[in-house]
């Protein structure tokens, strides 16, 4: 099969005129790939599927097909660390082109070359393990020549109990125990932010009878209804929007609201706008602590309305993830968090803008469920998970973990 792929990229990259260069000769590709004929585009997606499914048997979390970057090899991410496939035929630009374009459709087409980026979702059925898997993907430009990253989504959740959040935080993030307010998940990209959100969705469709709509770009997981109705709303798809969705939702009858992304100002006044109408709404950010998270907030709106989110934020706010995976002992990878459970105190130092008290009351907030990524890279050492190499390396306040390595010797 791979060398039947090979062979049909071959044919059609020799049909590219050499005079059609640059940013033109993915529009060559793209204006042509119709050309081919059905038997040839099913064997392309074969290829994707063989790439992927070798990427399921050796645990990777990414592939990176494509582009200037790339050397001609497909990369996979391998326990964080990226690394060639070299039993993988190398492809040519042309060649890992057409295979990209191959996976889209032809509004797709028109939208990746027109923005320049597309994220979309891809899936299909995995013959050794008897399953649907999807993944999350993004084709992207890298020095004229398309590229395309491509991640695993889990096929089930992962239960919460495996997360070990403290029962208070829990209680925060249950919408049976406080029926409204916004939790945060943050951290870096591949932090593993998604299957967060996801476990916290699976706890309530054990138990919940809510109506949950989830926004996302692209939808990951897809959950089926138990306890909960559980909508899918994909941005590009189902929705213009962020912004347009979590708005749109409020005609929906929903209980708990699941925002993939409080990417710009207009979905952040419009996520804080439907809390405070009394629903339970989840969202991610791409900061690296509680603190941050808050700061970054209210300094992504206009100045004139900064007190304004202030305090509006200080009033739904509920509970703050933010996490990390951290490479384990074992060569894996496992979660290091920081959780903020917004207490009166915390409160008070938001409205107050003395949000650099906040840490130090997560330092002591050991009893109401919060922790420090300080105290809990410590919990991890301690329990012979991660290096205290790792557990500096992994730490926003590099004084302080110093002091607690310090202080266990």
């Amino acid at each position: 099969m791979l060398g039947s792929a090979k062979e049909i990229l071959e044919n059609f990259s020799k049909q590219i005129p050499e005079i059609v260069l640059g940013p033109e000769r993915v529009s060559y590709i793209s204006d042509n790939i119709e050309n081919l004929n059905p038997e040839d585009k099913l064997m392309l997606h074969k290829l994707a599927n063989k790439i992927l499914s070798l990427m399921i048997e050796r645990t990777a979390s990414d592939v990176e097909i494509g582009g200037h970057g790339n050397n001609a090899f497909i990369w996979f991410r391998v326990f964080g660390k990226k690394e060639r496939v070299k039993d993988l035929p190398q492809f040519t630009t042309d060649e890992t082109t057409t295979l990209i374009l191959s996976l889209l459709t032809s509004n797709q087409r028109k939208m990746l070359l027109k923005d320049r980026n597309i994220d979309f979702s891809y899936s299909f059925y995995y013959e050794k393990g008897k399953k649907d898997v999807r993944f999350r993907a993004d084709a992207y430009f890298d020095l004229d020549s398309l590229a395309l990253n491509m991640r695993s989504i889990a096929v089930s959740v992962m239960p919460i109990e495996a997360l070990e959040f403290h029962p208070y935080a829990m209680k925060s993030m249950s919408h049976n125990y406080v029926k409204f307010g916004l939790t945060l998940v943050t951290g870096i990209t591949g932090s593993g932010k998604s299957t967060t959100l996801d476990s916290v969705i699976g706890y309530h469709n054990k138990f919940d009878p809510a109506h949950v709509v989830i926004i996302a770009s692209p939808i990951e997981y897809v959950h089926q209804s138990e306890a909960c109705i559980i909508r899918h709303r994909e941005v590009g798809r189902d929705v213009p929007s962020f912004k347009d969705g979590v708005v749109q939702s409020l005609r929906q009858d929903p209980d708990i609201i699941v925002i993939g992304e409080m990417r710009d100002p207009e979905t952040i006044l419009a996520a804080l706008e439907v809390t405070d109408t009394g629903h339970k709404v989840f969202s991610t950010l791409h900061t690296s602590s509680a603190v941050e998270s808050i700061d970054r907030i209210i300094a992504e709106v206009n100045p004139v309305e900064q007190e304004r989110v202030r305090n509006r934020l200080a009033d739904v706010l509920t509970t703050v993830i933010s996490q990390k995976l951290v490479e384990s002992l074992d060569g894996k990878r496992i979660l290091a968090k920081e959780v903020l459970v917004v207490t009166p105190s915390v409160k008070a130092a938001i409205k107050n803008n003395n949000t650099s008290e906040i840490y130090g009351m997560i330092t002591q907030g050991g009893p109401q469920g919060m922790i420090t990524m300080e105290q809990d890279l410590i919990r991890l050492y301690k329990k012979r998970k991660i290096s205290s190499e790792n557990a500096l390396a992994y730490s926003n306040n590099k004084t302080r973990m110093l002091q607690l390595l310090k202080a266990i010797g």
